[in-house]
């Protein structure tokens, strides 16, 4: 196990590159880049003291290259990303998660890093009829997102083959918890679900709320980012980073009531463009060649996630 090592970790301050930051921090230093494009230095509050906190763009080479040189792992988490915001404004998305993780990949094998762990999508398997998913289905990406994702999970791949960079792609399931902003309209369907919830309110859910999700706690998925970090044999290589099962937008949002014992039922709109039916990981590749091991159900992340969103209003009274 690395430990004293230099970590850097882009988009660090985001809601899922913050709560890796937290994971890391008890095993080495740590370096924050982040532009707050999409991510708030508030959710490094109580660590900023602890962490190097820089504030670049992973578009910009030049200004990049400089941190990450010499670092034992860059963890890339940063991206713009949203489905809808790739289809209606695709310039921005493709610039930050393609040429951006070029850039990442590029510095990293020149600066001397020992390993890369690249934040890929589970968005690239597209609708498939199989399930759950699994890492040897071909790819079926239906939005910009989801090409640009898969994208970056080649290059990872490419730059070990080509340039002998350790590279480890993790395919995020639907991520949730603590810290996700519900304030955007792209904002992950459970950070809209809680805001609602606390403020009494029917959310809008688009669709049938049918659609099924691979629903994944945040700090499951920052403690397997550590884990693909230090795994031996792995480099080149992709696995699933969701947690095996499958929950209806319904359901999650009868689970929401019942825990705070209010009848809200959602109003529904159109499908939106984009938008993957199922989805489902199959973990097993994760299990055996990772040791992924989840360990928050759905009903004990929605308590935590919930619990800090309403301490999150109380401090805004």
């Amino acid at each position: 196990m690395t430990t004293g090592a230099r970590f850097v970790v882009t988009g660090g301050a985001g809601f899922i590159g913050s709560t890796l930051v937290r994971t890391l921090l008890k095993r080495g230093s740590v370096v924050v880049i982040d532009n707050l494009l999409t991510g708030k230095e508030a959710n490094l509050q109580e660590v900023r003291g602890q962490i190097e906190f820089h504030n670049v763009d992973i578009r910009h080479a030049a200004a990049l290259e400089p941190v990450i040189r010499g670092a034992d792992t860059v963890f890339h988490l940063a991206a713009i990303p949203s489905v809808p915001r790739s289809i209606e404004d695709p310039v921005p998305s493709h610039e930050v998660n393609i040429d951006g993780t070029f850039n990442v990949l590029r510095a990293a094998a020149q600066g001397g890093v020992r390993r890369v762990v690249y934040a890929a999508s589970s968005s690239g398997y597209g609708d498939t009829e199989v399930l759950p998913k699994t890492e040897t289905m071909a790819p079926l990406p239906k939005s910009p997102y989801a090409v640009q994702k898969l994208l970056g999970e080649y290059y990872a791949s490419v730059f070990h083959s080509c340039y002998g960079l350790e590279a480890v792609s993790l395919r995020f399931f639907n991520v949730y918890g603590p810290r996700q902003d519900p304030t955007s309209p792209y904002s992950g369907v459970l950070s809209l679900f809680m805001k609602h919830l606390l403020e009494r309110a029917s959310p809008t859910i688009f669709g049938d709320g049918e659609q099924s999700r691979d629903f994944t706690y945040v700090e499951d998925v920052a403690e397997l980012c550590w884990k693909a970090s230090q795994a031996s044999g792995v480099a080149g290589k992709m696995y699933n980073a969701g947690n095996g099962n499958q929950y209806t937008l319904n359901r999650i949002w009868k689970l929401l009531q019942e825990m705070e014992g209010v009848d809200l039922p959602a109003r529904h709109g159109p499908v939106r463009g984009g938008d993957v039916r199922h989805s489902q990981a199959d973990t097993a590749a994760a299990i055996r060649d990772l040791g992924h091991s989840p360990r928050v159900t759905i009903e004990e992340g929605l308590r935590r996630t919930l619990e800090w969103y309403r301490q999150m209003e109380k401090k805004a009274e």
